[in-house]
């Protein structure tokens, strides 16, 4: 009989359950690495079959002897081995088949708790609507000016008769100088980059002010007022303060400065065969905003920030040469006067024709005897436009100027118009814009609210594009879907933020944004998709939106790098209004929701807590986790299909969540007869982690199961959305 030797037998066990520990520790880690990298199903069912292979190789000891004893001893430690084997084993399959608990940040903390301050007040309630002691300052104007062609000088005077609604006494006003941007000492000339950028505009120009008088309504006459000038704002104090809840003031001055040929791509002048076009904005001082958030809204005009204006009624005198054609904002009051009968019977023709009537043909332009209603001298063109935040207008003698009808749905008329030159006709080109207009004002006034103003114009301009109420300066060299897409987009503007009276200078999306969103749908709507718009193309965009160096799409534009700002400002919240719309809300929530914001606060001043409550209020979904994820952050979405497996007649699809924004997942199913069914998981799902088992019930086979099949919400990663993958198909 064979003695064993129990101190060998002792070494033996420690050996071994110490290669055993070494061999597990190796394997967890290698187990844990690798199944980061896997996604397929079909991968990690081949990688756990190599795994388990190579558990069986490395685990079981080697036989150290024949003898029966040892052969005893070896079975006992197959067993220990195999624990250790079934263990890990079990690590691996959680960490391939959930594998999201091992390797996905848990974002919950950062996308469900409550965003921000949003409670109600007196002013602005819970709700998204004006509160019951809400209020909002307005001023009136009326302007008259001359237009010096020679040396390209505006001259002339404005009287503002202020209403205080707030309920504090103002002992000032601050008005806005927006043309003293073009003086070499201004913010807007120190902070322009060296190599310049879309917002560079001349230097030796701003305003030369005379003549400040202010008077308190009631209280005395108008006298010389006390003022002072700093950048592009100015302070006017009045004898008396301006009482409150209704008091008003009145404040008058004389006005110059040269126009700028270059006027920061928002107003300017263009030199062409037949004259110059004089594009005009910017052009008067106003009152500045003084609202219930902020007081005075005194930010200086620097470039990227727009604007924020409060409304009134405007009044205006335009005095230029004979010879010359002006478009304005607002209806042109004396039409006796400025144009000849000829010219009065084509207007009205035009007011009545849905195809496009000239009211100056190309062969007219020059034909000033013909079509002038006096041959020297001056000509006063007077407008006049109610309940607005701002006036623009357009002179030139080199015009052709065209005209067509706008139907509204309450069955008013309005009138679109286009001013262009003959460098910018053809059919191709700004022979179309009158159609362009007509359309774009038809389209929003039928989808979301009605356009309120009596005319649309189209100047062909050197600005690239910019909007005024009712008026739009467009790039004169545009032609076909480019000149369509800045007409639209301009004329958008109107509802954004010339009806729905959002802070531009401090929040570009809510005007920018939304407009861009407005956009999408009206170039759907054209013609039946005369032309094509990429903007649901979201997949295209996702690099860029989620990467750690944009800025946010909060951001205040001044503060937006410049090549960032379209992004930003623009095509960002853009794709979040479309996925709102398309995928999370639905349209029919969505569009009574965006419908009920705009009619709520038209001719107002919402801020952006009042439209996050207003949508989440009439669409009835708390949508906290996405206005901080997609507008003050700049997380990124990733859902994905980590299989789909039998669950007795029944499937399971496994789901993960490794973005930091969570997201609803729309599921497509197909069954093996061709058959597709959608389903809409909450995103509710994710509220207690990123993995979720999705019950399938299903009476036949599934074939395949697919994320967001119309590719609406901008997923980072397209590759784990499908099951199976495209990849091992």
């Amino acid at each position: 009989m064979i003695q064993f030797d129990l101190r060998a037998l002792e070494n033996f066990k420690i050996r071994n359950f110490q290669a055993s520990l070494r061999h597990t520790i190796f394997f967890i880690g290698l187990i844990r690495s690798i199944s980061i990298h896997l996604h397929s199903p079909a991968l990690k069912l081949a990688y756990l079959r190599l795994f388990q292979q190579a558990l069986i190789i490395f685990f079981l000891p080697e036989p150290i002897c024949n003898f029966t004893q040892v052969k005893k001893i070896r079975i006992m430690y197959r067993i220990m081995n195999l624990k250790i084997f079934a263990f890990v084993v079990l690590w691996g399959l959680s960490s391939l088949t959930v594998y999201g608990q091992m390797t996905v940040t848990d974002h919950r903390d950062a996308a469900f708790t409550e965003f921000g301050y949003r409670q109600g007040t007196a002013y602005r309630t819970a709700s998204g609507k004006p509160g019951p002691s809400y209020w909002q300052n307005g001023a009136d104007y009326m302007m008259e000016v001359t237009l010096d062609e020679e040396n390209h000088v505006i001259k002339g005077s404005v009287t503002i008769t202020y209403k205080n609604n707030s309920p504090e006494n103002l002992d000032y006003l601050w008005l806005l100088l927006e043309q003293n941007r073009f003086t070499p000492e201004s913010r807007g000339t120190l902070t322009t980059p060296v190599q310049g950028d879309r917002y560079s505009g001349d230097i030796d120009g701003g305003f030369s002010i005379s003549n400040v008088k202010a008077q308190v309504v009631g209280k005395n006459k108008p006298v010389s007022s006390e003022y002072l000038i700093s950048d592009t704002r100015m302070q006017v104090t009045p004898a008396e303060p301006i009482p409150a809840n209704g008091g008003q003031a009145t404040v008058s001055m004389d006005f110059e400065f040269k126009i700028p040929e270059r006027g920061m791509d928002r107003m300017g002048r263009l030199d062409v065969e037949d004259g110059t076009i004089y594009s005009i904005a910017q052009w008067y001082p106003k009152v500045a905003v003084f609202d219930d958030v902020t007081g005075w809204n005194t930010d200086p005009y620097l470039g990227a920030g727009e604007f924020y204006l409060g409304y009134g009624d405007f009044e205006y005198k335009v005095t230029v040469p004979y010879d010359h054609i002006v478009v304005g904002s607002g209806e042109l009051m004396n039409p006796n006067q400025v144009l000849t009968r000829e010219q009065q019977r084509r207007m009205k023709e035009a007011s009545e024709s849905d195809e496009r009537v000239y009211i100056i043909s190309p062969e007219e332009i020059t034909d000033y005897a013909n079509t002038r209603p006096k041959q020297e001298g001056m000509l006063t063109w007077h407008f006049k436009i109610n309940n607005s935040r701002d006036v623009a207008f357009a002179s030139s003698k080199a015009f052709i100027w065209d005209a067509a009808r706008i139907n509204l749905p309450s069955g008013k008329k309005a009138m679109a118009q286009s001013a262009y030159s003959k460098e910018s006709d053809g059919q191709d080109a700004w022979g179309r814009s009158t159609e362009y207009s007509k359309a774009s004002v038809e389209h929003y006034s039928e989808m979301w609210y009605e356009y309120p103003y009596p005319v649309a114009v189209n100047v062909a301009s050197n600005v690239a594009g910019m909007e005024y109420p009712g008026l739009n300066f467009c790039g004169y060299r545009a032609k076909g879907q480019s000149l369509w897409g800045v007409t639209d987009h301009e004329f958008g503007h109107n509802w954004f933020p010339m009806i729905v009276g959002t802070n531009e200078r401090r929040h570009a999306w809510m005007d920018e944004g939304f407009n861009t969103f407005i956009n999408y749908y009206s170039y759907l709507a054209f013609n039946d998709g005369e032309y094509t718009n990429n903007l649901k193309q979201t997949r295209r965009y996702t690099g860029w939106l989620t990467n750690p160096d944009r800025e946010p799409t909060a951001t205040h534009p001044d503060r937006t790098q410049s090549n960032n700002l379209g992004m930003v400002a623009y095509y960002k919240p853009a794709l979040g209004m479309i996925m709102l719309r398309e995928y999370i809300l639905g349209p029919e929530r969505f569009d009574k929701a965006f419908r009920s914001y705009i009619k709520t606060w038209a001719y107002k001043h919402p801020q952006p807590t009042d439209f996050f409550n207003h949508m989440e209020n009439v669409s009835g979904e708390n949508l906290d986790w996405f206005w901080k994820g997609w507008f003050y952050s700049n997380a990124n979405i990733d859902l994905a299909i980590n299989g789909v497996y039998p669950y007795g007649s029944n499937y399971v699809v496994s789901l993960s969540n490794h973005g930091e924004l969570p997201m609803p997942v729309l599921l497509e199913i197909t069954y093996e007869d061709g058959e597709k069914e959608r389903k809409m998981l909450p995103v509710e799902i994710w509220f207690k982690g990123n993995q979720w088992n999705h019950l399938l019930r299903a009476d036949k086979k599934v074939v395949a199961v697919e994320i967001d099949p119309d590719k609406v919400i901008t997923d980072i990663n397209s590759g784990n959305d499908k099951w199976p993958s495209d990849l091992y198909k």
